[in-house]
């Protein structure tokens, strides 16, 4: 099924008027090559090119009858050629042409990815560029660790979304792969030279060892590196549903005007869009499966795939755009709580010091077993008892003996856990240092 608001450039690679004018580029690129060869007449060859079209319904009325789509294309074309038609189509096989188209259509449908890709990259940067000094409490676990930014976490979807846009060129370029060789590719009756013209003009790379058809673990590579995709999203996107949950609050997603949330309770603002993109994404992961399930054909081939590849193709590569776009725009409009994320960092009452407080005992000579001990014991008790970390540190003996108040004070400073936060946005972003000089070690 299409989504409602599918961009009509995606939907439109994989519509039957393209895939059909993908067929006869094929068809007519062969004729150029055998005419070149002198395997047919060049005056045919004019013929064939002033005259070939087809028509997508005649199609459709052909293969009610004849029960196979290349035949019901070839039978298209030749009414308008008229008889120089019977030099098309010579010494191909059907796949020769659909596996061929397929590369084509594949690689059409990876631009638009990766443009998708490249624009919420930019989204991504631009918000961990705005929010780098933002601090939020960090979560183990679910539960409050010590704090980063907000900026990070953008940072690091920036990040993996790179790591995606190199493993969709690498897939888009293993299955950017044509085949002219014949029913089981022996090239038993066209000559190797006329694949090489046709994918040298297609922008394509020849199969080097094919069946009959080009091999599914390419297809599979591809459809991997989409669910791949499609699982950064849905982790994406269910980060958000949790910060955006009532007791969080941290970030979420814009509410517009006259939205509305529930039929039932009017108070209600929920993350539709990333529930939306977690559950696309379970769709996305099973054509992945589904093109695994391609891979092991009968023999030279069998057709179980190609059914199975009428459905995942443009399916998978529409949801993936639509789920794209409608991240980028989620991320664009994000409503964040700096005010928030501060006071969430405080329900512990200070105990997310706590390897701060560890280290600065371990280094006035308190062996690590002590240290833990002491530095835990005060942590439950602030959990348990609802006090403050730092006052019960105070207050205990065994911190006292090795530790001034000062020192305390400075333990408990937001700002240590900002320290190297620079460092980290140069090597992602590229830039200047931060304050602290890196040094080399070793």
């Amino acid at each position: 099924m299409i989504p409602r608001y599918s961009r009509k450039e995606m939907v439109a690679i994989w519509s039957p008027e393209n895939r059909f004018r993908k067929w006869l580029e094929i068809e007519l690129l062969v004729c150029e090559a055998l005419a070149a060869k002198g395997e047919i007449p060049r005056s045919a060859l004019r013929t064939i090119r002033a005259r070939a079209g087809f028509d997508v319904d005649r199609i459709d009325e052909i293969e009610r009858t004849v029960k196979h789509d290349v035949i019901a294309f070839l039978t298209s074309v030749a009414e308008h050629v008229g008889p120089d038609s019977r030099y098309i189509h010579m010494g191909l096989t059907s796949s020769d042409i659909l596996d061929t188209s397929l590369a084509l259509l594949l690689k059409e449908a990876s631009e638009i990815l990766l443009a998708d890709i490249d624009s919420l990259l930019a989204v991504l940067k631009k918000k961990a560029l705005r929010y780098r000094k933002t601090l939020m409490i960090g979560r183990t676990h679910g539960i409050h660790a010590e704090p980063v930014t907000f900026g990070l976490k953008m940072a690091m979807w920036h990040q993996e979304m790179r790591r995606n846009r190199e493993r969709l060129v690498r897939a888009r370029d293993a299955v950017a792969c044509g085949k002219i060789s014949g029913a089981v590719g022996t090239f038993a009756f066209i000559d190797p030279s006329v694949e090489e013209h046709v994918c040298r003009k297609l922008g394509l790379t020849p199969e080097p060892v094919a069946t009959q058809i080009v091999q599914r673990d390419r297809h599979a590579e591809f459809f991997a590196s989409l669910a791949l995709i499609a699982s950064s999203l849905e982790k994406f996107a269910t980060e958000i549903r949790h910060l955006q949950r009532t007791e969080v609050r941290e970030a979420e997603e814009f509410f517009s005007p006259g939205q509305k949330g529930s039929s039932a309770m009017p108070h209600k603002r929920n993350p539709v869009l990333s529930e939306n993109l977690s559950g696309l994404a379970r769709l996305v992961r099973g054509y992945a499966l589904a093109a695994m399930e391609n891979v092991a054909l009968w023999h030279e081939r069998d057709i179980s795939h190609s059914s199975v590849e009428r459905v995942i193709a443009p399916d998978a590569t529409i949801l993936l755009d639509f789920m794209l776009k409608r991240f980028s725009g989620l991320v664009e409009n994000l409503v964040v709580y700096p005010g928030r994320m501060m006071e969430n960092i405080g329900l512990t009452r200070g105990v997310i010091f706590s390897q701060q407080v560890l280290l600065k005992l371990i280094e006035k000579r308190m062996s690590r077993e002590e240290a833990y001990a002491v530095v835990q014991d005060n942590a439950m008790r602030a959990w348990q008892d609802g006090l403050e970390f730092k006052d019960l540190l105070l207050a205990d003996e065994r911190v006292r003996a090795v530790i001034g108040r000062k020192e305390i004070e400075e333990v408990f400073r937001l700002e240590n856990f900002l320290e190297n936060v620079d460092y980290i946005f140069e090597r992602t972003f590229g830039g200047k240092r931060g304050h602290k000089e890196r040094k080399n070690i070793g």
